[in-house]
C-alpha cells in the first residue's frame, strides 16, 4: 500500500465544516453513542446470563446488539476525540483498519437481519418443531458462517479501496472513513472498484432484503390464518420490530450504494450513512429489545441477582 501512495495520512471533515456547529454535534453524538452503547451492552450482557433468554431468538438479538457496539465504536469516539483535541487527522493505516473494522460487523449484520426474518418465519410457520430445527448449536453454526462471509466481504472492500494511489486531495468529506468518499479521493481508476461495491451490495442488500422479504409474506400469511386475536397481535408485535429495523438499515444501506455514480452526493451520504452506522445501532435495543416484557423481567431478575449477591458478601 505505502509504495502505491503518497499520502501518509487523511483529514476527516466531519458532519459540517461550520466551526459553530462543532459543540452541538459533539454533545448530539456523545448522547446518542454512549445510549447505543448502555443499551446494546445490556441486551448483548442479558442474552449471555439470563437463562430465560437462552434461545434462539436472544441469541440473535444479543449477537445483533454486539455487531452494533462494534459498528459505533469504529467510528464515533475518532469523530468526538477530533472535537475535543481540534484535530481531524487519521494515519493512513487508521483509515484502513476503521474502514475493516466497520464494514466487517456492517454485512454481517445485513446477513443476521435476514437470518432473524427466516427464525422468525419458522417460530410462527412450525412453532412445535422450531426448538428442533433452530437450536443452539445450528445457531452457533449460523453466527460463525455469516461473520465469516462479512470478513470476506471487508477485505474485499478495504483490500480494493486501498489499493488506489492516493497522491492528491486527503480531505476525506465525511465523518469517518468510508468506501465512497474514499474513491472520489483515489487518483486512480476505481471501474473495478464500482463492480466490486455494485456486487457485494447488490448480495449483501438487494438479495438479503428480498429474502427478509420473502419470509415475511410467508409469515404475514401464517399470522393471518390464527384464529385467535391475541395470537394475531403477539405475531404481529413480535415482527414488527424487525420490519421497522429492515427498512432503516436495508433503506439506508441500498440508498447509499446502489445508486448511479452521477446521482452520488456525500454531503446527503453523511447524513443517511449516520443513519445507519449511529442513530439505527442507539434505536435497536429499544424497538428491539428494551420494550420487550421478557427483557424487562430477565434485566429485573439480573440486578436483583447481582444486589443479593453483593449482600451476601458484604454480611
Amino acid at each position: 500500500m505505502t509504495n502505491s501512495s503518497l499520502v501518509s495520512e487523511f483529514i476527516i471533515l466531519g458532519l459540517s465544516t461550520h466551526p459553530e456547529l462543532e459543540t452541538m454535534i459533539f454533545i448530539l453524538f456523545l448522547v446518542i453513542y454512549t445510549v447505543a452503547l448502555i443499551g446494546n451492552l445490556i441486551i448483548f450482557l442479558l442474552s449471555i446470563l439470563d437463562s430465560g433468554l437462552n434461545t434462539p431468538m436472544y441469541f440473535f438479538l444479543g449477537f445483533l446488539s454486539f455487531l452494533d457496539i462494534c459498528c459505533t465504536s469504529a467510528t464515533v469516539p475518532k469523530m468526538l476525540s477530533g472535537y475535543i483535541t481540534k484535530s481531524k487527522v487519521i494515519s493512513y493505516y487508521g483509515c484502513v483498519a476503521q474502514l475493516f473494522l466497520f464494514t466487517w460487523p456492517m454485512g454481517i449484520e445485513l446477513l443476521l437481519l435476514t437470518v432473524m426474518a427466516y427464525d422468525r418465519y419458522i417460530a410462527i410457520r412450525n412453532p412445535l418443531r422450531y426448538a428442533t430445527i433452530i437450536n443452539r448449536k445450528v445457531c452457533i453454526n449460523i453466527a460463525i458462517f455469516i461473520t465469516f462471509l462479512g470478513f470476506l466481504n471487508s477485505m474485499t472492500h478495504t483490500y480494493c479501496t486501498f489499493r488506489l494511489p492516493y497522491c492528491g486531495d486527503n480531505k476525506i468529506n465525511h465523518f469517518f472513513c468510508e468506501i465512497m468518499p474514499l474513491l472520489k479521493l483515489a487518483c486512480g481508476d476505481t471501474y473495478i472498484n464500482e463492480i466490486v461495491l455494485f456486487t457485494a451490495d447488490f448480495i449483501f442488500g438487494i438479495c438479503c432484503f428480498g429474502l427478509t422479504g420473502i419470509s415475511y409474506v410467508f409469515i404475514i400469511s401464517t399470522i393471518l390464518k390464527i384464529r385467535s386475536a391475541e395470537g394475531k397481535r403477539k405475531a404481529f408485535s413480535t415482527c414488527a420490530s424487525h420490519i421497522i429495523i429492515v427498512l432503516m438499515g436495508y433503506g439506508a444501506v441500498i440508498f447509499t450504494y446502489i445508486r448511479p455514480r452521477s446521482s452520488l452526493s456525500l454531503e446527503k451520504d453523511k447524513i443517511v450513512s449516520a443513519l445507519y452506522a449511529v442513530i439505527t445501532p442507539s434505536l435497536n435495543p429499544i424497538i428491539y429489545s428494551l420494550r420487550n416484557k421478557e427483557v424487562k423481567d430477565a434485566f429485573k431478575r439480573t440486578i436483583k441477582s447481582l444486589l443479593l449477591h453483593k449482600i451476601k458478601n458484604m454480611t
